[in-house]
C-alpha cells in the first residue's frame, strides 16, 4: 500500500567506514546489549554494532582533525616559509597527508560507484574537482573541499543520532529476556524461544515480554506509559489481557502467552517505526530523481566551461578555465538535497513517535498537510467506548436471566457494549460463565446468534432483529441510548441500554481541527443515529450518520470521494470493523492500535493513546516537516544558483564552491535537527 522503492546513496564516515547504503539503514536503531548469551547468527552484527557504539568519539573525529591541522599548517607554510622550502613534492606531499585521511573514503566509494556504472554520484564530482585542484597546484583548496565534505558527514551523523534519540526511548520498551515456567521451575529465557501456552513471571518493575492472559486471582496493576502515554497504571482484570512493553507496577504477575514475540503489539510497533522511512514523500522522490538529473547536466556544462572558451576568448588559459570548471563541479554536488530532506522527514517521523503518533511512511506526513476533510468512527475515537449500563427491561423472564444469556452470549465479542455487559453481570455477581454455549455467530454491525443453555438466543442491535424477523416493540426505535436487544426461540424477552461518555478532549479536538483549516468534519458510526446526532450536537461536529455498517461506512467515504474527488480524507477509527474504511480512505488512522491486529496493518498513522487531539497534532507536525524541507530546498537552489553564477565567471573561488556545497549541506541539516526541538 503506497510503498516505494529505497534509493541507494552511499556514504562513509571520517574514517572510512562505510555508514550506510542508505539514509535509512543509518537511522535503523539496534537494540541493546543483551545480558544473555548470543543465541542467533543476528547476534554477531549486534557485537560489532556495540562494539561500535563503545569507540571513543575521538576515533571518529581523528582524520577530520588531522586533516585540519596540516590543512592549516600548509597554509602558514605557503604564507611565511620561503618558497625553496616549502615547494614541488614537498608542499605536494604535505598536502597530500592532508587530504588522505578525508579524502580515501570518497576516491574509494567514487570507484566502487563506477564498477557499478553509475558515473554521476557526489563521490565522482568531489574526486574530479579535488584531484583536479592537486594538478593546477591549487592543492589546499583540494584538501578543503574533502576536508570540509568529511566535516559534514559528521555533522549528519550528529544529527541523525539526534533524531533516532526521540525513537530510542519508543524502542527501549522491547524487553530482551523472559522468566518462564519449564519443567517446573521458572528460567531465564529469550522471548523469541517462548512458546504461545508458555507461563512467564513478571516482577515488580519489570516489563512484560509477550502479549498474554494475566493469571491468578486477582487484578493487577501495569504500568503503559511507554505503549500509550497514559500517565497513570492500568488495571488488567485476571483473564483479561496484557500487552509486551507495559511493566508490572506493584506485584508478582503470571501470565499465559497468547502470542509469539514476532507477532506482540510491541515488536509490531518497533517493525513500523524502524521501517517508516521506506516509504517516500512525493518531494523526496522528486529530489532524488532530479539528483540524477541534475548532475550529469551540471558535469556537461563543466566540460563545456572548459571548451567553448577555447573558440571565443583571445586569450584562452587552459589553467582558469579548468579551475572555473572545478568549482563548477563541487557546486554541483546535491549533498544539501539528498541528505537534508530524507533527514528532515525522519525527524518529523521522530518528532511524532516522541507525542505518541507513529507514522508508516515519510509520505503520510506530506499528505497530514493536505487534509481537507477528517471522517471519524465514534465508540472509542471521540467516545471512551467504557459503556455503562443503564436500564435493564424483561419480558416473560427474570432480569437476572436475560443477563446471563445477553453475558453468555457475549463473552464471544469484543465491542465495548458486550464488555459492558459481562461487566455488570460481574457486578450482579451472577453465574454467566457457566453456561454452556455452542454454534456462536457474530454478525458485524449487528450483534449475536447461538445457542445457550441449548436455546437459541439473538443479543444484538434492532438491525439483527430485522434481520431475523424479530418482532420487538416500537417503542425501542425511539430510545437514545445505544441498545442490545435480547431474544429467545425467536421471540423478544426484553432490552439493555447502554450509555457512552465523551472523551475529555474531544472538544479540544474539534476545536483545534476546525483551526488547523479542516473545513469538513464527519461522523460515521454503527450505533444508533439518534446517539450519533446527541454527540455531534454537543460537539460542534457538523455531519453525522449512525446505523452504519463496515460497508457503510466506506460507501459514505467513496460519496465523499465522488462528490469532491479534491477532497483528502483522512479517517480515524479504533477497531477491527473500521479497518475497510481505514483502507479506502487517503490517510488511515488507528486510535490506540496497540489492541487490534486490523487497525494497526491497516492504518497509515497510529496514535497509541487514545486521544483523538494527536490527529490535529500529526497535522501541524507534518506542516512543520513541509516547511522545513522546503526551506532547505529553496537555500540549496538558490545559494547554489549564485555561486555557479559566480564561478562561470570567474568571480568565485574554491571556497565559496565549498561554501556552496559543504556549508549549505551543514546549514540545511541544522535546519532540519530543529523539527525535533519544536514543541506542538
Amino acid at each position: 500500500m503506497r510503498k516505494s522503492k529505497t534509493s541507494h546513496v552511499h556514504t562513509y564516515d571520517a574514517q572510512g567506514r562505510q555508514i550506510c547504503c542508505t539514509l535509512e539503514e543509518k537511522i535503523q536503531v539496534k537494540s541493546g546489549p543483551s545480558p544473555l548469551p548470543p543465541h542467533s547468527d543476528d547476534d554477531g552484527h549486534d557485537r560489532d554494532h556495540q562494539a561500535e557504539a563503545m569507540r571513543s568519539p575521538w576515533r571518529e573525529y581523528l582524520p577530520s582533525i588531522i586533516s585540519f591541522v596540516l590543512l592549516l599548517g600548509g597554509i602558514a607554510l605557503d604564507e611565511y616559509i620561503q618558497p625553496e622550502y616549502f615547494t614541488g613534492w614537498v608542499r605536494l606531499v604535505w598536502y597530500l597527508a592532508a587530504y588522505l585521511p578525508v579524502g580515501l573514503p570518497v576516491l574509494k566509494e567514487a570507484v566502487l560507484a563506477i564498477g557499478k556504472l553509475e558515473f554521476f554520484t557526489e563521490f565522482l564530482l568531489m574526486s574530479i574537482a579535488t584531484i583536479g585542484a592537486f594538478a593546477i597546484g591549487e592543492h589546499p583548496e583540494g584538501v578543503a573541499v574533502m576536508l570540509f565534505y568529511a566535516v559534514g558527514e559528521l555533522f549528519q551523523t550528529a544529527a541523525v543520532r539526534r533524531a533516532k534519540g526521540n525513537i530510542k526511548a519508543l524502542l527501549d520498551v522491547r524487553p530482551d529476556r523472559a522468566t518462564v515456567l519449564r519443567e517446573g521451575k521458572f528460567v531465564e529465557a529469550f522471548p523469541d524461544t517462548v512458546q504461545v501456552g508458555d507461563t512467564i513471571r513478571v516482577k515488580p518493575g519489570e516489563r512484560v515480554p509477550l502479549d498474554g492472559i494475566l493469571l491468578g486471582k486477582s487484578d493487577a496493576a501495569f504500568d503503559a506509559a511507554a505503549l500509550t502515554g497514559e500517565s497513570k497504571p492500568r488495571s488488567i482484570a485476571v483473564g483479561k489481557i496484557v500487552l509486551a512493553g507495559m511493566v508490572s507496577s506493584e506485584s508478582l504477575v503470571e501470565i499465559k502467552v497468547s502470542k509469539p514475540f514476532g507477532e506482540s503489539s510491541i515488536a509490531r510497533i518497533l517493525e513500523l517505526v524502524q521501517n517508516a522511512t521506506a516509504r517516500k514523500a512525493p518531494t523526496e522522490l522528486f529530489i532524488r530523481k532530479f539528483a540524477k538529473i541534475y548532475t550529469p547536466i551540471v558535469v556537461f556544462l563543466a566540460v563545456l566551461l572548459i571548451l567553448i572558451p577555447y573558440f571565443t576568448v583571445a586569450e584562452y588559459v587552459f589553467r582558469d578555465w579548468l579551475y572555473r570548471a572545478l568549482i563548477f563541479l563541487v557546486i554541483s554536488c546535491p549533498c544539501a538535497l539528498v541528505i537534508s530532506i530524507p533527514l528532515g522527514y525522519f525527524g518529523g517521523i521522530g518528532a511524532a513517535s516522541r507525542q505518541g503518533i507513529l507514522f508508516k511512511g515519510s509520505n503520510f506526513l506530506d499528505l497530514m498537510t493536505k487534509v481537507s476533510t477528517v471522517v471519524m468512527d465514534k465508540t472509542g475515537t471521540l467516545t471512551r467506548g467504557v459503556f455503562k449500563v443503564q436500564k435493564i427491561e424483561s419480558e416473560g423472564v427474570e432480569k437476572n436471566e436475560l443477563l446471563i444469556l445477553a453475558a453468555a452470549l457475549e463473552q464471544h465479542s469484543t465491542h465495548p457494549v458486550a464488555k459492558a455487559l459481562m461487566q455488570y453481570a460481574d457486578e450482579q455477581k451472577l453465574d454467566w460463565k457457566k453456561a454452556p454455549i455452542t454454534a456462536v455467530k457474530e454478525i458485524a454491525g449487528h450483534g449475536l446468534t447461538g445457542q445457550v443453555n441449548g436455546k437459541p438466543v439473538w443479543v444484538g442491535n434492532i438491525k439483527l432483529f430485522e434481520k431475523f424477523k424479530i418482532d420487538y416493540p416500537a417503542a425501542l426505535d425511539t430510545e437514545v441510548d445505544t441498545i442490545a436487544v435480547v431474544a429467545v426461540d425467536g421471540k423478544y424477552v426484553g432490552f439493555v441500554t447502554i450509555a457512552d461518555e465523551i472523551k475529555p478532549d474531544a472538544t479540544d479536538t474539534i476545536k483545534r481541527l476546525h483551526s488547523a483549516g479542516v473545513r469538513e468534519l464527519v461522523m460515521l458510526s454503527g450505533d444508533k443515529d439518534s446517539v450519533v446526532q446527541k454527540v455531534i450536537t454537543a460537539l460542534g461536529i457538523e455531519q453525522g450518520y449512525g446505523d452504519l455498517l463496515p460497508e457503510g461506512k466506506v460507501e459514505k467515504v467513496e460519496a465523499l470521494k465522488r462528490d469532491n474527488p479534491a477532497r483528502v480524507i483522512a479517517f480515524m477509527g479504533d477497531g477491527i470493523n473500521d479497518a475497510p474504511v481505514l483502507a479506502v480512505s487517503d490517510v488511515g488512522i488507528a486510535m490506540g492500535g496497540l489492541g487490534s491486529d486490523a487497525a494497526i496493518e491497516t492504518a497509515d498513522v497510529v496514535i497509541q493513546n487514545d486521544e483523538p487531539s494527536k490527529v490535529a497534532t500529526a497535522i501541524s507536525i507534518g506542516r512543520a516537516t513541509r516547511r522545513v524541507v522546503w526551506q532547505n530546498i529553496g537555500l540549496a537552489f538558490a545559494v547554489k544558483a549564485i555561486v555557479l553564477t559566480l564561478g562561470a565567471g570567474g568571480l568565485a573561488t574554491m571556497w565559496e564552491a565549498v561554501f556552496a556545497d559543504v556549508g549549505v549541506a551543514l546549514l540545511a541539516i541544522l535546519n532540519a535537527v530543529r523539527i525535533q526541538r519544536m514543541k506542538f
